[in-house]
């Protein structure tokens, strides 16, 4: 009986952990990067208190972030590297990040005056699985490249034209890139900031430009067709407010939007806020803005503040927008024709080794990602819209270089 009752006890086990084997959850998609990712971090760090933040630049949805931390702290405790809330001399810096062809987490592990980095790759696979955000892929093309800093370029007929701190350059199609043709200087008569800005508009008939940096502006137009001669570029002095928004050409058979204009403060680098026409509110300091459409009227008023807040002035109301902190102080309107017709492109926030450009649909006061990010391989220093909208323009500057991209956007 004793015998019976021994067998019986057994077989209950047994089938309690078979039971329990069967219950246990299989490993999520971020279970062995985080392990590995924490293993890294604390064989730099040792056991002790420290700060975490993370930052995601990459595809992963912003529902997935808090997730990935709650395992890199279980991971972390594990190896006795416990995260405090009080500040401490160590801190640990994770940016969620991915290129074309896989996805990259990059810690920057502080520990008093050192820093360290560790990194943990993704396979493809997961990769592919959150790729397919939104209704729309965006893709980049290269117009040119420069060592020396560009603040704006503008395609004018079959010329380019690129204004740098110094001097305007206009250059030539040669074969399948450009070659500088000419180039016009700029006297500064004020000092410039450390990341000076500057816009180039095309003429109501698109064989000139206008263009603005601080506390000058220039004109230039191109030679007549077919006819030979330089472009005739002049420059002056002037404290007038910068156009920063044109009329894009009509849609739908509503009316070209107004051109706002708004005051540039040299030696702060940003707009003070003070635009005309209005927009029915007072505006706060702004890095960049952009006219969202509306179905009624000449659309909304999206400002990137100085403050990191993201605006949309609407209606009389200045109101923040929801799900875009993790935007940087880049913005402009592209007219894809995918999804709704129009997206918001908007640089990634903070500090990293590539940002990144992603599209955004704002029905109302929260933006909602319509692509993943496309990374851009260095900082995005300027962004802006080409003269139609159809695609958007961004110096990226690298490490011996600057570029000019031209952003366009594939349909899903």
């Amino acid at each position: 009986m004793a015998t019976k009752l021994m067998r019986l006890a057994a077989l209950a086990i047994c089938s309690a952990m078979g039971f329990a084997a069967a219950a246990a959850p299989s490993p999520g998609p971020w279970d062995q990067p985080a392990e590995t990712l924490a293993e890294q971090i604390a064989g730099i760090l040792g056991p002790g208190p420290v700060e975490l933040s993370i930052h995601n630049l990459s595809s992963t949805p912003n529902s997935e972030v808090g997730p990935i931390r709650r395992l890199i702290e279980q991971d972390l405790k594990e190896h006795g590297v416990t995260i405090s809330a009080a500040q401490t001399a160590n801190a640990i810096h994770i940016t969620l990040s991915e290129s074309a062809r896989q996805r990259v987490w990059v810690a920057e592990v502080v520990e008093g005056d050192d820093t360290q980095v560790a990194m943990v790759e993704l396979p493809p696979a997961k990769l592919q699985q959150t790729q397919s955000v939104g209704g729309l892929m965006l893709r980049k093309e290269q117009i040119i490249a420069d060592s020396g800093p560009i603040l704006a370029a503008l395609e004018v007929g079959v010329s380019l034209v690129v204004v740098e701190p110094q001097q305007i350059v206009i250059y030539a199609a040669a074969g399948s890139g450009w070659q500088a043709q000419q180039r016009a200087g700029i006297v500064q008569r004020l000092p410039l900031a450390r990341d000076p800005r500057g816009i180039l508009l095309s003429t109501a008939d698109r064989t000139g430009f206008e263009g603005f940096l601080a506390g000058v502006e220039c004109m230039g137009s191109a030679p007549a067709a077919n006819q030979p001669g330089s472009w005739s570029v002049q420059c002056h002095a002037s404290d007038d407010p910068w156009t920063i928004l044109q009329a894009p050409a009509q849609v739908n058979g509503t009316a070209p939007a107004p051109v706002f204009k708004a005051f540039y403060n040299a030696s702060r680098d940003y707009f003070v806020g003070v635009v005309t026409p209005g927009v029915g509110v007072d505006l706060p300091g702004f890095y960049s803005a952009a006219l969202v459409p509306r179905a009624v009227g000449n659309g909304a008023f999206l400002i990137a503040g100085v403050d990191g807040k993201v605006q949309l002035a609407e209606n009389g109301v200045l109101a923040t927008v929801a799900g875009t902190r993790d935007w940087g102080s880049d913005l402009a309107v592209l007219r894809s024709g995918c999804g709704t017709g129009t997206q918001v492109i908007a640089s990634s926030s903070g500090e990293a080794v590539s940002d990144s450009l992603r599209a955004y649909e704002l029905p109302a006061l929260e933006a909602v990602p319509a692509s993943a990010p496309l990374v851009m391989e260095g900082t995005v220093t300027a962004m802006w819209p080409a003269p139609d909208a159809k695609s958007v323009f961004a110096v990226v500057r690298k490490a011996n270089e600057y570029e000019v991209d031209r952003v366009t956007a594939l349909c899903n």
